[in-house]
């Protein structure tokens, strides 16, 4: 199963999903192109959700939240109507003035990379009582799942354009 990103390349993402390319064609006239078997043979293959999105006049973040969503990925949309990973209210241990740690994860992800080696690593170093913020594009259900597994808090709410996690110990 392809996990997908702002950096999954389209050849890739359609020969996982081939029932994809009637949803990004009906984003945008531009992607009608992937209909054209030369173009899908060599720029699909080179080209990434990302790359296409500046060529269609779109946010890759809204591309990927509407392909992961039809496939049955993990959203930020699902979760918000799921409840289960956002919080509708400020937990008590919540305090801005213990935020020690602040990182914006979306330029790992939407390069293809995962943040969570590095997360994982900054919050070991974490006092009790500190928190850590994380800001990402959408929810970081996997990452919220290991950290509540090794016993950290985590209170997450959406911002405006992005998904803002505090961790914890």
């Amino acid at each position: 199963m392809v996990i997908i990103t702002p950096k999954t390349k389209i050849g890739v993402l359609l020969e996982s999903y081939p029932g994809l390319e009637s949803v990004l064609i009906s984003m945008s006239p531009a992607f009608a192109k992937l209909k054209n078997p030369v173009l899908r043979k060599t720029v699909a293959r080179v080209a990434s959700i990302q790359q296409i999105a500046a060529v269609g006049g779109l946010n890759a973040d809204e591309i990927v939240n509407r392909l992961r969503k039809e496939v049955g990925q993990t959203t930020g949309e699902e979760e918000s109507s799921e409840s289960e990973n956002l919080s509708a209210d400020i937990p008590a241990w919540f305090d801005e003035m213990k935020i020690v740690i602040r990182f914006d994860a979306s330029p790992v992800i939407n390069s293809g990379g995962s943040p969570m080696i590095d997360i994982l690593n900054r919050t070991k170093e974490m006092n009790p009582g500190e928190i850590f913020e994380l800001m990402t594009p959408f929810v970081p259900a996997p990452i919220i799942d290991m950290l509540k597994s090794k016993g950290f808090k985590v209170y997450t709410r959406s911002g405006d354009q992005n998904v803002m996690s505090y961790i914890s110990k």
